[in-house]
């Protein structure tokens, strides 16, 4: 028998992973807890605000996921500019690994669901603000401006989204590393 722990985690990868695939309205509960091999009443035990509780959770998560895989770029590239092409690559290889599957993971959620619950809205804006937070540190960190830095952390985000979703479309990273490539070039611009 599973412990209470690894029963809720459990559940919470499961729903991370199917809002990311499906988005917040496909992905039903009962999906949730068959493909988390979880017993029926333990969703509501560990998630007693049901659905959108999880969907906040699960959007926390993967938002800190991806958090520290953009830090872990800005930190090991040489650059800002080399961070942008690293996260995008690194977003890139998400997408091809799920056969383009898996695109960004609140997007889905934050589209679908934000305009209805304050509470999803508020856990997705918390995770792009980290995005934009490590972004913005790194930028500066290369002698950028505080405005400026908040700016192309900004701009790098919302291209790399837009991109994220031309790319599962298209079934083709491509359109990644095309915005990656014009970010780093308004980076080293903007680089003193």
């Amino acid at each position: 028998m599973a412990a209470r722990g690894e029963t809720r985690q459990r559940i919470l990868a499961t729903a991370k992973l199917l809002f990311q695939r499906q988005g917040y309205y496909a992905t039903g509960l009962n999906q949730v807890v068959a493909e988390g091999k979880a017993p029926k009443g333990s969703l509501y035990f560990h998630f007693p605000g049901g659905k959108e509780q999880l969907a906040v959770e699960a959007v926390a998560m993967s938002a800190a996921e991806l958090a520290d895989t953009i830090d872990a770029a800005t930190r090991s590239s040489p650059t800002a500019a080399a961070a942008v092409r690293a996260i995008a690559a690194a977003l890139g290889e998400v997408l091809t690994q799920s056969d383009f599957r898996d695109g960004c993971p609140i997007s889905t959620v934050a589209l679908e669901a934000s305009a209805e619950s304050g509470s999803i809205r508020e856990a997705c804006a918390e995770g792009y603000a980290a995005w934009l937070a490590v972004i913005a540190r790194r930028l500066r960190a290369d002698g950028i401006a505080d405005d400026i830095a908040a700016e192309l952390a900004t701009v790098a985000v919302s291209a790399i989204e837009g991109a994220l979703v031309l790319a599962r479309v298209q079934r083709d990273v491509t359109p990644l590393h095309q915005v990656a490539a014009r970010i780093a070039a308004l980076i080293e611009e903007a680089t003193p």
